[in-house]
């Protein structure tokens, strides 16, 4: 799969309890973003939050939180990333969605014809 070199970076922001039919919310969008044939995605778990309502979620050993901030990343083509929003837009409760233009340098593995350091192919 090929991405463009202009792109968009989605980013959905929920917390760690969301849920969608049963299941973490974060595992649901990933989940979808395979099955709709996104080019990836990543979750990153912040060990200290807080949102809309302000309160403070945070990994601190005397007040372990069960909800810790989750971030969700995908990158792909304008069109895709669109496609993807309508596709999840039922199963989306509260969080933050946000879309930013990026420039894709490299994704996958290298070109077989570019030299790799140390790759034997100089």
């Amino acid at each position: 799969m090929r991405i463009p070199k202009q792109a968009l970076l989605l980013r959905i922001f929920i917390g760690e309890n969301d849920r969608a039919d049963g299941r973490p919310l974060y595992e649901a969008l990933v989940l979808k973003a395979r099955e709709t044939g996104l080019a990836g995605a990543t979750v990153l778990r912040g060990p200290m939050g807080f949102g809309r309502s302000s309160v403070l979620h945070t990994a601190k050993i005397l007040r372990l939180s069960e909800d810790l901030p989750i971030v969700i990343e995908f990158v792909d083509a304008k069109d895709r990333i669109e496609a993807f929003l309508e596709a999840i837009e039922p199963i989306m409760g509260s969080g933050l969605v946000t879309l930013e233009k990026v420039q894709v340098l490299r994704y996958g593995e290298s070109d077989p014809d570019t030299p790799v350091p140390g790759g034997g192919n100089e």
